[in-house]
């Protein structure tokens, strides 16, 4: 059984993807903007969600591309309202506070993130209840344009966590965030995650189970650990030391199957558009490879999902010779129409280059007829 389906756990707000939190993420901070103009009280934003979905790298992420200055704390560190509060300073006989170092001094706009802000003790969460209402504390206050955004786990089921109350609920909005595979992919590429470990999730997204030890979270660390492990299947018993000290026994047994399967080593997006000889080089070699029992669809649909990342994550604009072999790609005969009308989709998001492969007759052909 899930482990999900043992525990009763509780999350608030809409359940989301990343690029849906981002929207909100945006129209609250819009709202919060105007709000602060007219004098009014701005509302701090949690995101719920199991540990290792990428909540903290979501948020962090989402300032570095939108120009927001940066501070993050994780009051579960808290020990004494000190930590929150400062230190007090005493001159001329007027006690002061000398505000925490993390405190911004600057105008916004910019981000606090409050990370596993349930994971602090009781105390401490009482004390964060004014900074949530009013944007100060009574030794300091956020200077403009500051939002706050907090991340919290789920309540309810087997995290230690400190349960917020309807006060401090109140104070908020929420929304909860939810694992998607194609987005991960997409992030996954953008940041260089190992090649073969992409690979591996989109070929076998059935094995992270959130709330466990498989995570994106623990799948990237892994993937980190055997980036300078040129030949996987020549130490194959380190990796699956490796593996076991990250992931569940399920995940870790599924990867030195993908490793002995030569799985690992399926075409890169840059191996597919930069080949001299496609047909040589990219097609006959991965007929072999997918032309088992039964066609490996999942294998094709991870190869079709990596070359749509890579060109619209990277903003590639293909030479001719590149676009040739896109269209050779999506045309090869083994190639599912469903995958096939995904990337035509996916191609119409990026740029006019990635779009041009569309206006070729016998692919946009074989689209209709299938559509």
């Amino acid at each position: 059984m899930d482990k999900k389906e043992l525990h009763q756990y509780l999350f608030y707000g809409t359940e989301a993807f990343a690029s849906e939190i981002e929207a909100f993420l945006n129209h609250v901070f819009s709202s919060n903007n105007k709000a602060e103009e007219h004098g009014k009280r701005k509302t701090p934003i949690c995101i719920w969600g199991f540990h290792g979905i990428g909540k903290t790298e979501m948020v962090e992420a989402f300032a570095q591309q939108n120009g927001y200055d940066w501070s993050y704390i994780a009051p579960a560190q808290f020990e004494e309202m000190g930590d929150l509060l400062g230190m007090p300073v005493v001159h001329e006989g007027t006690t002061s506070f000398s505000p925490p170092e993390w405190v911004p001094r600057e105008e916004g706009p910019g981000i606090l993130l409050i990370d596993d802000v349930n994971r602090a003790d009781d105390r401490i969460l009482r004390g964060i209840m004014q900074l949530l209402q009013n944007y100060e504390l009574a030794s300091w206050a956020l200077p403009k344009g500051w939002q706050i955004v907090l991340t919290a786990n789920p309540d309810g089921g087997d995290y230690s966590v400190t349960p917020m109350d309807d006060a401090m609920l109140t104070r908020m909005m929420h929304i909860t965030m939810k694992f998607d595979i194609k987005e991960w992919a997409k992030w996954a590429e953008a940041t260089q995650v190992d090649p073969r470990g992409i690979n591996f999730v989109l070929t076998y997204p059935e094995l992270i189970h959130t709330g466990e030890r498989t995570t994106p979270r623990s799948l990237v660390q892994f993937f980190q650990t055997i980036e300078q492990i040129e030949d996987l299947e020549a130490e194959l018993g380190t990796v699956q030391i490796l593996a076991d000290s990250c992931l569940d026994k399920e995940a870790a047994t599924a990867f030195i199957g993908f490793v002995r399967d030569k799985l690992g080593r399926l075409p890169s997006p840059q191996d597919i558009i930069n080949a001299e000889r496609f047909e040589e080089d990219i097609k006959n070699p991965l007929w072999e490879m997918v032309n088992q029992s039964t066609l490996r669809i999942d294998l094709l649909s991870t190869l079709c999902t990596r070359l749509v990342n890579y060109l619209i994550v990277n903003d590639i604009n293909p030479s001719n010779e590149q676009n040739e072999n896109i269209k050779s790609f999506m045309l090869m005969d083994f190639i599912p129409n469903d995958l096939r009308l995904g990337m035509a989709q996916d191609f119409m998001k990026g740029n006019n280059s990635i779009k041009q492969v569309m206006a070729d007759p016998q692919l946009s052909m074989l689209l209709l007829e299938n559509m």
